[in-house]
C-alpha cells in the first residue's frame, strides 16, 4: 500500500499540495523488488516549471521502458514546505513511490539554466546527501547532472559525481549497465566513477584538476587519473525517428506552466544567431519524420485528454514538411476541438498562412525577435533579419487581423552604439505607425498594441560572443532608461509599451554562465546564508551575494565585465560541443566587422558539425551550396566539387575544405 510521505496536516496547510502526492495520469508505478535500479530524475525549480520540461518526459519514458530501472521524479519543494520538512526533519522524496531520494541509485538533475544552482543544494541538502561530492559514501546515491549549463559544469563541479554532456538517449543504458555490475562485483564507488569516465560523454570533475595563473586565469586543465579522457565530447542523437519519445506523458492534477502536449519535430537550429548558445550545442540539424510526428501527436492526445498541442523547435518555419504536419494537425485537432500552438515561426508569408489557419477565430499575439534595433547590429549578431521584412511581415499580420505584436531586443551586445539602442523605439513606432497604414478605419477591430521587451545579453559558452565582456549593471541600467525615453519621444508611443529585465539577476548568470569552479564555494555559502529560488524576483537576494563573493577573494567583476583574450583557457575548453574553437572565433572576428555568414541551407557554414555524419550537413545541395530537393551532390560531394573551380580560394571554400579536412577529427580546437 502506497503511503504519502507528507500526512494531512501538512496537506492541508501547504499551497498547492496537488505538487507533492504524485499518482497523475500517466504516472509510471513499478514493484520497487522487481527492479534493480531506482533512478530519481529531478528538476530543481517548483513542479510547475518542471512538469513542463520536455527532455525529462523524454527520460523519464525511456528510463521506464526498461525492465530493469524504475525512474521516478522530484521536484524542488515550494518555500513554505521546504521550511516544515527542515523543521520536521522530513527527508525529500519522489513523486511516485513516496519514498526517500536518499535510498535511489541514482538522483538525476536537469540543469537547465544558472539561476537554479542554490536549489540544486536544496535538493541535495533535504535529501540527506552531503553538499561536496568527495564527501559521499558508497550508501548515497550517484549524482549525475545534464542539460544545457553542463556545457560550463565548473561551477558546481563539487557538488556532483558525474555530469553526462549532450543528449540523454544515447549512453545512459551503458551507464546503467555499468553500475549493476558495480553492484554486483563490489568495486569502490570511486573505481566505478573511474570507470565511468571512460564512457563517451561522461565528465567525472573529481578526476580532474585545474591550476590558475596569477591573474586569475586557467593555465592548465588536466585529468588526474591515467586513462581517463582529456576531451569529453558531445553526446548526440542522430536519428530522432526510431528513437524515445513519450506517447503517454503525464497529466497533472493542477495547472503547470505549458499544460498541454508537445510535439517535438527537429533538433539544431540553420540560423546561427552569434549569441544564442542553443544554436550551437543542438548542431546539426536533425529532423523527426512527418509519418511519425503524425502518430506522435494522435497517441499523445489519446493518451492525455489535452486540448493543445504545441511544436517544439528552436526555428519551426525551418522544418521542411511543416505545412504537411499542420495541414494534418489541423482536421485531427478540429474533430477534437484541440488548439494548436506554433512558436518559434518566422513571421513571413509562409508562417503567417499557417497561423492564419490555426488561429482562425481568435488571433492571439505575434512574436517578432528582432533583438537588435539597428539594421548594423542584427548583422553584428548574425540575424539575418532586415528592417524591411520585419515591417512587410508585420503588415501581412495587420491584415491577416492581429493587432497586438511582441518584439524582443537585447541591450548590452557587443560594438552596440547609442543609435542602436534608439532603433529600438524606432523600429517599434515603425511596426505601430504601419497598422494605421495597413488596415482601414472601417476595417479595425481594435486599437494596435506593440510590446517591446529588453533583456540584457549574457555572453554564453560555446558562442562565437563567449570572448565578449559583459555590460556593468549601471550600462544596463542606463540603456533601459535611455530606450524607455526613447520610445516616449515616438509618435506612437501611446502603442507602444516597454519591460525591461532585472540588472542584479542578469549580472549573477553572467558570473555562473563563464565561470570556473572557484565559484562552488560562492554557491554554498550563499545558499547556508539563504539564497534559494534565485530566478524568482521576490526571492533574490543581490546583498548576500555580493557579500559572499567578497568574503570568499572573488571579484564578480572578473566573471563578467572582462573581455577575454583570444587564447585564453575558458572553464569549458575540455568539453567539445561539436563545433570547433576555431569556427567560433572565426564567428567572433567576422561580428567585429559586421559580416554576415548564411544560414546553414544557403551555405555550409564549417562549424564542424558534420562528424557526426548526418543531419542537415549530408542533406543534397545544388552547385551553389543551397539545400534542394534532388540536388545530384551530397555535402561533402559539393565541397570537393568546388575544389577544382576559380572560385576556390575565396574564403566560403576555404571554410568548406577545412570542415572536410577535420570531419571525422574528435575534440574542439581549444
Amino acid at each position: 500500500m502506497r503511503t504519502l510521505a507528507l500526512d494531512d496536516e501538512i496537506l492541508l496547510t501547504i499551497d498547492k499540495p496537488a505538487r507533492y502526492i504524485g499518482c497523475e495520469v500517466n504516472s509510471v508505478m513499478k514493484d520497487p523488488e522487481k527492479v534493480d535500479i531506482r533512478f530519481a530524475m529531478c528538476f530543481p525549480d517548483v513542479y510547475e516549471i518542471g512538469m513542463s520540461h520536455l527532455g525529462i518526459q523524454i527520460l523519464y519514458d525511456m528510463f521506464n521502458s526498461w525492465e530493469d530501472t524504475w525512474c521516478e521524479r522530484v521536484y524542488s519543494p515550494w518555500v513554505d514546505l521546504d521550511k516544515i520538512m527542515r523543521e520536521k526533519g522530513i527527508p525529500l522524496f519522489a513523486l511516485e513511490s513516496q519514498e526517500p531520494v536518499k535510498d535511489f541509485d541514482f538522483l538525476g538533475i536537469t540543469i537547465q539554466y544558472e539561476m537554479c544552482y542554490t536549489n540544486i543544494l536544496q535538493i541535495l541538502d533535504l535529501s540527506g546527501i552531503p553538499l561536496l561530492a568527495e564527501e559521499r559514501e558508497e550508501t548515497h546515491p550517484i549524482v549525475i547532472g545534464g542539460g544545457p549549463c553542463t556545457y560550463n559544469p565548473e561551477p558546481i563541479a563539487d557538488f556532483f559525481d558525474i555530469f553526462y554532456i549532450g543528449e540523454g538517449e544515447t549512453i545512459y543504458r551503458q551507464l546503467l549497465d555499468l553500475y549493476k555490475e558495480y553492484k554486483r562485483t563490489g568495486i569502490t564507488r570511486r573505481e566505478f566513477l573511474i570507470q565511468a569516465a571512460g564512457l563517451p560523454g561522461m565528465y567525472v570533475p573529481s578526476l580532474y584538476e585545474t591550476a590558475y595563473k596569477e591573474d586569475g586565469t586557467i593555465d592548465s586543465f588536466t585529468p588526474k587519473v591515467e586513462g581517463i579522457p582529456r576531451t569529453v565530447l558531445k553526446q548526440i542523437q542522430m536519428d530522432l525517428t526510431d528513437t524515445y519519445y513519450p506517447r503517454k506523458p503525464i497529466v497533472p492534477f493542477t495547472k503547470i506552466t505549458q499544460d498541454r502536449v508537445t510535439l517535438e519535430i527537429q533538433r539544431g537550429c540553420i540560423r546561427g544567431c552569434r549569441f544564442c548558445q542553443a544554436g550551437q550545442l543542438y548542431r546539426p540539424v536533425r529532423e523527426r519524420d512527418v509519418e511519425m510526428l503524425k502518430q506522435c501527436a494522435v497517441q499523445m492526445l489519446d493518451s492525455t485528454g489535452q486540448e493543445e498541442i504545441s511544436l517544439s523547435s528552436l526555428s519551426s518555419s525551418d522544418y521542411s514538411r511543416l505545412e504537411e504536419l499542420v495541414t494534418f494537425l489541423m482536421e485531427t485537432c478540429r474533430e477534437r476541438m484541440v488548439n494548436i500552438s506554433l512558436p518559434s515561426l518566422r513571421i513571413d508569408a509562409f508562417s503567417l498562412d499557417i497561423m492564419g489557419k490555426v488561429q482562425d477565430v481568435k488571433k492571439s499575439s505575434l512574436t517578432f525577435a528582432p533583438e537588435a534595433g539597428s539594421q548594423r547590429l542584427r548583422d553584428v549578431i548574425n540575424k539575418g533579419l532586415s528592417e524591411e521584412v520585419i515591417l512587410k511581415g508585420a503588415a501581412m499580420a495587420f491584415e491577416g487581423g492581429w493587432t497586438r505584436v511582441k518584439l524582443y531586443f537585447m541591450l548590452g551586445l557587443p560594438t552596440e552604439t547609442e543609435e542602436d539602442i534608439r532603433g529600438i523605439a524606432e523600429l517599434s513606432n515603425k511596426i505601430a505607425a504601419l497598422f494605421f497604414e495597413t488596415v482601414p478605419k472601417e476595417k479595425r477591430t481594435g486599437q494596435v498594441q506593440i510590446v517591446t521587451s529588453t533583456s540584457f545579453f549574457i555572453p554564453k559558452p560555446f558562442t562565437p560572443f563567449q570572448w565578449a565582456k559583459m555590460n556593468t549593471k549601471e550600462e544596463f541600467l542606463d540603456k533601459a532608461r535611455l530606450t524607455k525615453a526613447a520610445v516616449r519621444e515616438q509618435l506612437n508611443q501611446k502603442r507602444i509599451k516597454y519591460n525591461w529585465h532585472e540588472a542584479d539577476v542578469s549580472m549573477l548568470e553572467g558570473a555562473f554562465a563563464r565561470g570556473d569552479r572557484r565559484l562552488g564555494q560562492v554557491i554554498r555559502k550563499a545558499y547556508e546564508k539563504g539564497c534559494l529560488y534565485d530566478s524568482w524576483s521576490e526571492f533574490f537576494k543581490n546583498d548576500i551575494w555580493l557579500e559572499t563573493f567578497e568574503e570568499c577573494g572573488l571579484d564578480i567583476d572578473f566573471y563578467t565585465v572582462r573581455e577575454r583574450a583570444l587564447d585564453e583557457i575558458f572553464p569549458w575548453d575540455f568539453l567539445d560541443c561539436g563545433v570547433s574553437r576555431e569556427f567560433l572565433k572565426r564567428e567572433w572576428l567576422r561580428a567585429q566587422e559586421g559580416i554576415v555568414t548564411p544560414n546553414c541551407k544557403r551555405q555550409c557554414q564549417g562549424c564542424g558539425a558534420a562528424r557526426f555524419g548526418g543531419g542537415i550537413c549530408f542533406e543534397k545541395r545544388n552547385a551553389e551550396g543551397e539545400i534542394e530537393d534532388g540536388a545530384a551532390q551530397t555535402l561533402m560531394e559539393y565541397a570537393h566539387l568546388h575544389e577544382s573551380k576559380e572560385t576556390a580560394g575565396c574564403p566560403e571554400e576555404m571554410i568548406l575544405k577545412e570542415m572536410c579536412a577535420n570531419d571525422g577529427e574528435g575534440g574542439a580546437q581549444a
